[in-house]
């Protein structure tokens, strides 16, 4: 079992960074794929990035260049840097965590190939 809990949320004018944070408790970080999605109000949750063993990143089209998926294994923590917001990015961001995949294959951009999810963090960006 795995428990993941966001922070790191908040309100920020256009053009502004926030750090999302996950802590995951539970079996060995490094066992899993980690990835943010989020979900805007009467949209459907949607894949933003997804990290494997710290070096491995897959990234959403939509924040190439402006967003940075991170993890430091030993505080067991997955991160996103986010720079550049735009309104459109506002959302409650989910961190999710699979059983780890190897391939080229490892990556799902569908939330319900995760097998944990955490609560969410409500980022809001004003214009």
């Amino acid at each position: 079992q795995v428990h993941l809990v966001e922070s790191g949320g908040g309100l920020v004018q256009a053009g502004g960074s926030l750090r999302l944070s996950c802590e995951a408790s539970g079996r060995t970080f490094s066992s899993y794929v980690m990835a943010w999605f989020r979900q805007a109000p009467g949209k459907e949750r949607e894949f933003v990035a997804a990290i494997r063993w710290s070096f491995d990143r897959y990234y959403a089209d939509f924040v190439k260049g402006r967003f940075t998926i991170s993890s430091d294994n030993a505080k067991n923590t997955v991160y996103l840097q986010m720079n550049s917001l735009k309104p459109e990015d506002t959302a409650v961001y989910y961190c999710a965590a699979r059983v780890l995949q190897y391939g080229s294959s490892w990556y799902s951009i569908d939330p319900n190939e995760y097998d944990y999810r955490g609560q969410g963090t409500q980022v809001t960006v004003s214009a």
